[in-house]
Formats: C-alpha cells, structure tokens, sequence
C-alpha cells in the first residue's frame, strides 16, 4: 500500500491536467510569439489561462503574469519591487517563519543595501499587528507576508495587516506569497489590499515548474529577468504554455469543488489529529487554542513532535511501510538544519530535531490515515526503545 502524505511538497497531477498538457504538447506546440496559427493557437492557451486566473483571483487578466514557480514568482516580487522603489526608501518587512525563497531573497537584498525587519511570531506562528505597525516607517517600500505557513499550517491576517500598512503608509507594497494558501482559501486581492501575490502549480495538483505572480497594475516594479520581452516585458522567456493551462485547469477543478474538499480536509485534519493525541509524548504544532480540530489553521498541514524519536529515523520508518511524509519544509529537507519556523514559535531543540509534517490533499482518505495511525502507534514505542538502549 503506497500513501502519500506529503502534498505540501508537490502533488499529483490531475489526470484532466496531464491529458491537456500532453495535447499541447503533442499536438498544439507552436510558440506564442509566432505570427502563423500555430503561434495563434499558442497564445489563446495562454490568454485562457490568465483569464481563468483573473476571475479565480477577481483581477483583471492583465495583471497575471507567469513564471517558473512559486520561489521565481517570490524573487520577481522583492527584488523588482525592491529596486523599483529605492528611491523612495530602502526599508523592508517580513516575517522570521517565511519560506526560504523569501528569507534568502531578502537577504540578498540586504547586501544591495537594503535594510530588512524580521517580524516574530508568537506560539501559534501569527504575527502581531502592533509589531507589524511598529516596524512601519515613511521609509517603508515593500511588506512581504506568507499567507500560510508551509510546516506548521498557521495563517496570518493578512486583510487586517494589508489594511494597517496602507493607513500608516499608502505607497508601502503588500505582497503574499500564497504558495500554501492558494486552492487551500479564497484570496481577492483586491479586496484584501494585496498589491503582489505568489502561487505555484504543483501545489495544487497542476505541473511542476510554473508559478504566476500578480502584480496590481498601479504596483512599480523593474524586470530581473531580460531578454525578448514577453509578457508586457516584466518576464522575458519562450512561455510555457503547457505548465500555464495545465495550471489553470487544476485551479478551475480545485475551486469547482472548494467547498466540499476543504470541509472534507478539515474532516481529516481533524480525525488525525485526534488519533495522534492517543501517543504518549506527542505534540500537535500550530493548533490555535480552544480550535483542537485545527479551525484557523490550513486544513491540509499538520505538523506532529514526537518526544524520543529523531524524525528522519520515524520518517524512514513510515517509508518502509508506503507512507511518503516529509521532515519539515522540502526545500530545505536534505540539508542539516533546524527549522526557522519551529524556532521561532519556540520548540525546544530535542522536540526540533523529532518533528513531522503530515500534509493532505482531495486525494488522502480515512482508510490511509487509519493505516498511517496504526504504523505510528506500532513503531514509535519501538524506536522510542530502541533509542534508549543506544
């Protein structure tokens, strides 16, 4: 039995979206920027995907803009932006738990110069108002905050601070990196006050490497990429018409049935976390208090600390059974360090190095989280022994 517990990483593609994909490909294969029907053809894919995206998102077709994925999308955002506005100050703000497409991007931003505001969180992984507000100065060019954290599951409140960074400074750019957030909840940029955001295709059941990037139309922003001037010429490079409709039609499948699949994830979340509380010396991350069910959280992330027992030894051994979970965040899993995001809401360094993440997706039933359960009821008192007598 294979069970795949790992969607915060990638996901399975749509069979509807692989089927499309392998019919431009095949068949439908000219390059956009050709002037024959071919090229035509191309380009209509492509202006049918950024108008699925318009009415998923309620913006204006024009303002999508697609790119190699969620980390390209991220880079475009703050360096663009960062660039744009250095005339009008060099102050950024972030958060300490972002992905490392944002961190590491903005600390190369600190070597041009710039000055960067990493804001705290508290137990829960959210963000304070009053520090976001207190970081906030005139000279403020670019606000980045994540939607939801892609290992603990929390979610800021990001109309709440999009709406304070524009009272305390109008010219001040909010950017969301939705990369977990998008098809998981419904974000209007508009609405909420977001000027740039970020999602990416393989995590929603759509094809690796594609990713789009909204960008307001009033957002100033300098291309990082050069060359034939595709895409209002922010973005240069042949598009990738396959990865931006094979996107679209996961999005417009994801969102067809919103409603049902993310009630049935919270069923998930919620049936599993309770099994898990069954272990002894078991910890649940992220969970709001008073919410054990995970309400307030994303309703596919759960991220479990299991005293005694390293989790790359439990992660391998869930492996040996068909069950696919990840350590931690799977940008940085193969490398030898601590999570930034369990730091920052202060779990203690044995519990860091013993911490899994268990991600759903439309595709997890209750039969595979029974199997899962019962494997880790099996093998944690076991290599909880095993530990000791080393």
């Amino acid at each position: 039995m294979e069970i795949y517990l790992d969607n915060s990483a990638t996901t399975r593609v749509f069979p509807e979206v692989a089927e499309l994909m392998r019919k431009i490909m095949c068949e439908d294969y000219g390059n956009p920027s050709s002037l024959h029907m071919k090229g035509v053809q191309a380009e209509q894919y492509l202006r049918s995907a950024k108008e699925t995206f318009g009415r998923i998102l309620k913006v204006n077709e024009k303002e999508i803009f697609f790119t190699s994925g969620g980390t390209e999308s991220d880079n475009m955002a703050l360096i663009g932006c960062a660039r744009a506005g250095a005339r009008r100050g060099r102050h950024l703000i972030t958060t300490q738990i972002e992905h490392p497409a944002i961190l590491n991007t903005m600390r190369y931003l600190e070597s041009e110069g710039f000055r960067v505001t990493y804001l705290p969180v508290d137990a829960w992984g959210r963000i304070s108002l009053e520090d976001l507000g207190q970081a906030m100065t005139q000279e403020t060019i670019l606000v980045s905050i994540m939607h939801t954290n892609n290992e603990i599951g929390s979610i800021q409140p990001i109309g709440e601070a999009a709406g304070l960074v524009k009272r305390m400074n109008p010219h001040t750019l909010f950017h969301v990196d939705a990369v977990q957030g998008f098809g998981k909840t419904k974000i209007y940029p508009k609405r909420m006050g977001i000027d740039l955001l970020s999602a990416s295709g393989h995590k929603i059941h759509g094809p690796k490497g594609i990713g789009l990037l909204y960008i307001g139309s009033q957002v100033k922003i300098q291309p990082i990429i050069h060359g034939g001037g595709q895409q209002m010429n922010l973005r240069s490079g042949t598009d990738n018409v396959p990865g931006a409709a094979g996107f679209a039609k996961a999005a417009e499948l994801l969102y067809a049935h919103y409603e049902d699949d993310i009630k049935r994830l919270y069923q998930c979340k919620r049936y599993f976390c309770d099994g898990a509380r069954k272990l002894e010396g078991v910890k649940i991350n992220g969970l709001l208090p008073g919410e054990p069910d995970g309400a307030g959280t994303a309703p596919h992330i759960v991220s479990v600390s299991v005293e005694g027992v390293r989790s790359e030894v439990l992660l391998h051994a869930l492996e040996e059974e068909g069950i696919y979970v990840s350590a931690g965040s799977a940008c940085a899993a193969r490398k030898p360090q601590s999570s930034a995001t369990l730091k920052a809401i202060g779990i203690e360094k044995p519990m860091l190095e013993s911490t899994i993440r268990f991600s759903f997706s439309v595709y997890t039933t209750q039969e595979e989280l029974d199997y899962t359960l019962r494997a880790m009821y099996d093998k944690i008192p076991m290599l909880r022994r095993y530990t000791r007598k080393r």
